[in-house]
């Protein structure tokens, strides 16, 4: 969904710690946003040739230590603005199954492809979660007093977890999201899990891995979002810079042909026409 708001020129900032799991580790993450804290050195490790942080997805990570410190601390400055001004935050949990390390117990959020015998495996109650959760809501609205929140569960089953204990999990994410909303103002929940489990049961809207939504899927999950949450005004908008997108995406083999310089010719002033009719959205995105 991060992807589709970016399609739409909609300002997004998504997932700055990278793909993140767990309720524990997103909550961990968004203090760090709200207290605009800067890693050191001291909070990254090496292994297997790459420096990363446990706070942090494998793709921040890299073999110049300097490199990985950068990109983490270029991320967290950014995010924490967007946070500190944002109307709506999006929050999804993925899996109730955290990872501890055995040396000091330090929940991580991504184990880096380390030894799984480094790691204690433990299941989240939904009583922590609330209450985590409660603290954490307090301490955003206190850093941005407009913020909203919308819950969402992923769709993405975690077979690694076995199908009973996947079921488990997003039992106890479901579970902790009803009482944090029934709790606290200014919260709600977009059922893309449902979604996923019930409209489209069917295999034909997963990918080839059996696991993840496919493109059908995405399609019909966003629309099902904008439906909800979106003004007409806004889907008008939406419309209007899709079919912009669609014709950028068009494949073209030769692009010194006359037919190709007519049609950027023809699309260029569509995006100018789109400029002068909705001046306030930065264009700058689209890839001409």
């Amino acid at each position: 969904m991060g992807l589709m708001f970016e399609k739409t020129l909609i300002p997004v900032n998504t997932n700055p710690f990278g793909v993140i799991y767990n309720p524990a580790s997103v909550k961990k993450n968004l203090e760090i946003l709200i207290s605009g804290r800067q890693f050191t050195e001291k909070d990254l490790h090496f292994y297997n040739e790459l420096w990363y942080s446990w706070d942090h997805h494998s793709s921040f990570s890299n073999p110049d230590k300097q490199t990985t410190l950068t990109a983490i601390n270029e991320k967290i400055s950014t995010a924490g603005l967007f946070l500190k001004t944002t109307r709506y935050l999006f929050i999804t949990f993925g899996s109730a199954w955290v990872y501890s390390l055995k040396a000091n117990n330090e929940m991580v959020c991504n184990c880096h492809k380390l030894p799984s015998s480094d790691f204690n495996r433990s299941l989240l109650s939904v009583e922590d979660i609330v209450t985590d959760y409660i603290k954490l809501i307090k301490s955003l609205r206190e850093f941005n007093p407009d913020i909203k929140l919308i819950f969402t569960v992923s769709p993405v089953r975690h077979w690694k977890d076995g199908a009973h204990g996947n079921q488990i999990s997003k039992s106890s994410l479901l579970l902790a999201i009803e009482q944090i909303i029934a709790e606290t103002e200014g919260c709600d929940y977009f059922p893309s899990y449902e979604i996923m489990m019930d409209d489209l049961r069917d295999y034909r809207f997963y990918a080839e891995d059996m696991i993840h939504p496919n493109s059908t899927a995405i399609d019909y999950i966003w629309n099902k979002l904008s439906e909800m949450y979106f003004e007409k005004a806004t889907t008008d908008i939406i419309h209007d810079i899709l079919k912009i997108q669609k014709a950028l995406s068009h494949r073209v083999n030769f692009k010194n042909t006359d037919s190709y310089q007519k049609f950027m010719l023809k699309t260029k002033k569509d995006v100018q026409h789109l400029k002068l009719k909705y001046p306030d959205i930065d264009f700058s995105k689209l890839k001409m």
